[in-house]
């Protein structure tokens, strides 16, 4: 009896051993959460007076953001972000900027080209500053889950977010980050490389 449940025993460690050789599994990361989806559709006009249209980013990963020109207090820092993106994925071609005007009274097609060159420009195609209705503008704002909202004691006569909205290739909601913030965007750049690599995969 004693000898057999010895032999049982054996059995059980060679059962939980490791193969020789082989390595332990490691953890993969969570995935990014969904928090959201891209509106259906939209037309705007870009800096170049050039439709753009929501079919364009269809396939890429991209990042979404709402500023306006004239702004005097966050989208300066928002907008030197949102460069700082197109130059680290400036060889990308699965990668685009969408950022809305808030103001679109003053920001004209020519003043966001204004705007952009001073900034760099738009990487050859690769940000796409647009406008259009401010109704149209602002409902897109909400879908996005951002505020913005004409209030006459704010600097500029406008409130809205500063986040950085990040984009899959299915039109889903995979982040939420401060625009303002360097560090922020430094968590998006690894989270944009990760939908990149994700979106390569067989």
């Amino acid at each position: 009896m004693y000898k057999f449940s010895y032999f049982l025993l054996f059995l059980s460690f060679l059962t939980c051993k490791s193969p020789q050789g082989s390595s332990p599994q490691t953890n993969s990361p969570a995935p990014l959460p969904v928090l959201g989806y891209a509106p259906t559709h939209f037309t705007l006009l870009n800096q170049d007076s050039i439709p753009v249209t929501r079919g364009l980013f269809d396939g890429k990963v991209w990042v979404v953001d709402f500023f306006f020109t004239s702004c005097p207090t966050i989208c300066p820092r928002m907008s030197a972000q949102m460069a700082r993106l197109r130059d680290t994925f400036a060889r990308e071609p699965n990668f685009l900027l969408l950022s809305h005007t808030i103001d679109p009274d003053h920001d004209s097609p020519s003043v966001l080209r204004s705007y952009v060159d001073h900034l760099g420009g738009d990487g050859q195609g690769k940000w796409h500053l647009v406008t259009g209705p401010r109704d149209t503008i602002y409902a897109l704002a909400d879908i996005y889950a951002l505020r913005v909202a004409r209030d006459a004691g704010a600097p500029g006569g406008i409130v809205h977010s500063g986040s950085l909205v990040l984009m899959d290739p299915q039109g889903r909601i995979r982040g939420y980050y401060d625009g303002t913030q360097e560090e922020d965007t430094d968590r998006l750049i690894k989270d944009i490389r990760r939908l990149l690599n994700e979106s390569t995969l067989p």
